[in-house]
């Protein structure tokens, strides 16, 4: 039987061949930390948007783990009938088509939509597209949709302390952008239906939407075809030409050298080192001027943030990075030796002023300060300087001797091949050590990346002593890893200039 969700009718209009391989290959479908973790911000601010209209009744059932679909139906009717005003995941089904709206509010004579995004975006076409779906098929269960609203996140929302979901919310009236989407449903689901009903898998390529930096959780299984590297790993080519060159035939290395769009120095330096087996390039007097930027006391700084959806801390806003640890390495002078500090936020504190406190305490205002990527760093010294004015000549200070330790790179002046097109510490790292364990982010224990990190620190709140004290060893070496990295790279960069 035909069986269709608001979740598949999404993934429909992303991707066909996505909805296909979530029925027939669900082993393929690899979803990222990040996206996981929007759906865990999702479901948090969905729980808290039902309060936005004061009253209401939840019809959400469950059998055993899983949803228990026919009595939450069971229990919409029930209310429906009673007229109750507010009802949450109000939840409907006809000819295989079900969905349960987040908010069915009463409304003009009939029932309104609201359906609750955790995004800051009121423009995503996704959102439009689910909501047409879900129109559609109240429709056809007798429903009078008299309205249709997209909740969202306020950006500008600030946290004073007591939670005010009227100001934490945004409803934008989204009846003309759904008028336009409605008439394209029953072709969607016609087309979907006969995609579904055949097991032989659609022959759909690589496509320009694939190409955006390959988000997409199904991308390594439809990209499990092409060479390595292939046009998609080009540094910093955009999606559109990727995709372009892909449709051409021009995928491998070989076939895109001396190619017209591939214009950018690093891109052609990447082909032709993966191509002709080259060894080091070093640029040595770009390396050696910037190496002349940096003075002591060195200090090599990283920060590991988490982000939540809604704000936890007074004078936060939605999604502000919020920074619970540091790791420092630090050297006085040419000939000193390499120390180390550290900070992690106590679970369950708000870490904002600790650790700016911590920062101004380890850091001097003279310092060099070096980062990798320095958008983040700088950021939160900025954050933490206006959340705390008393600091902030200080913490002003060292963002304003931060040094980028991504320059190098990007700018060209130090190249492997093993770095292929991306220029992250991940990929940099086991370029330069490939043979030292302790350089190895695999090798860590609990946390490999800030993904991770970014779950540990908030997950420590609902742990037992045991696991918070374990969780913390792991946080602190994870972010230490992260410095010695910038170490190493400054090794590197003064041997490669002798």
């Amino acid at each position: 039987m035909f069986y269709f969700s608001k979740s598949k009718y999404r993934s429909f209009c992303d991707c066909p061949k996505k909805v296909w391989l979530q029925k027939y290959k669900p082993e393929t479908i690899a979803y990222s930390d990040f996206a996981l973790s929007l759906m865990n911000s999702g479901n948090e601010v969905g729980d808290l948007a039902m309060g936005y209209f004061g009253d209401f009744v939840e019809v959400t059932a469950f059998d055993g783990e899983r949803l228990d679909l026919p009595k939450m139906i069971e229990r919409t009717n029930e209310e429906l009938a009673k007229n109750t005003p507010v009802i949450c995941e109000a939840s409907f089904s006809m000819d295989g088509l079900y969905c349960a709206v987040d908010i069915l509010k009463q409304e003009n004579g009939g029932y309104a939509i609201y359906e609750v995004k955790s995004s800051i975006n009121s423009t995503n076409p996704r959102h439009i597209d689910d909501i047409a779906y879900q129109k559609y098929v109240l429709e056809h269960c007798g429903i009078n949709v008299t309205g249709t609203y997209l909740v969202h996140i306020n950006k500008h929302y600030v946290f004073d302390g007591t939670l005010d979901l009227q100001s934490l919310f945004v409803i934008e009236d989204v009846a003309e952008l759904v008028a336009e989407k409605l008439p394209e449903v029953e072709g969607n689901l016609a087309a979907a239906k006969e995609l579904l009903e055949n097991e032989n898998e659609p022959d759909i390529d690589i496509g320009v939407n694939c190409a955006k930096a390959g988000d997409c959780e199904c991308w390594a299984y439809c990209a499990r075809h092409l060479p390595k590297p292939s046009v998609f790993d080009v540094y910093r080519l955009n999606a559109k030409t990727k995709s372009k060159l892909y449709a051409q035939g021009l995928v491998d290395f070989a076939s895109l050298e001396g190619n017209s769009s591939i214009k950018n120095a690093i891109q052609k330096r990447q082909i032709d080192y993966a191509l002709h087996d080259r060894g080091i390039y070093v640029d040595k007097q770009a390396l050696l001027k910037f190496l002349g930027t940096l003075s002591y006391p060195l200090y090599f700084l990283d920060f590991e943030t988490f982000t939540p959806a809604v704000p936890k801390y007074v004078g936060t806003k939605p999604y502000a990075q919020i920074p619970f640890q540091y790791s420092l390495h630090y050297v006085e002078s040419e000939d000193g030796e390499i120390k180390h500090k550290e900070f992690l936020a106590q679970a369950g504190e708000n870490p904002l002023r600790p650790i700016a406190e911590a920062l101004c305490r380890d850091i001097p205002t003279d310092a060099c300060v070096v980062v990798y990527s320095k958008t983040m760093e700088c950021g939160r010294l900025k954050d933490l300087a206006g959340y705390f004015p008393d600091l902030s000549e200080h913490l002003l200070a060292i963002h304003d001797n931060i040094v980028d330790f991504l320059v190098p790179f990007r700018s060209g002046w130090y190249y492997k091949k093993e770095m292929g097109g991306s220029f992250s510490v991940k990929s940099v790292l086991p370029a330069l050590f490939p043979n030292d364990p302790s350089l190895d982010y695999h090798n860590l224990d609990g946390i490999h990346h800030g993904g991770e990190a970014m779950e540990a620190f908030p997950a420590m709140e609902k742990m037992t002593p045991e696991d918070v004290a374990k969780t913390r060893r792991n946080l602190l070496k994870y972010c230490e890893l992260d410095t010695l990295a910038l170490v190493k790279m400054w090794q590197t960069f003064k041997q490669a200039t002798k």
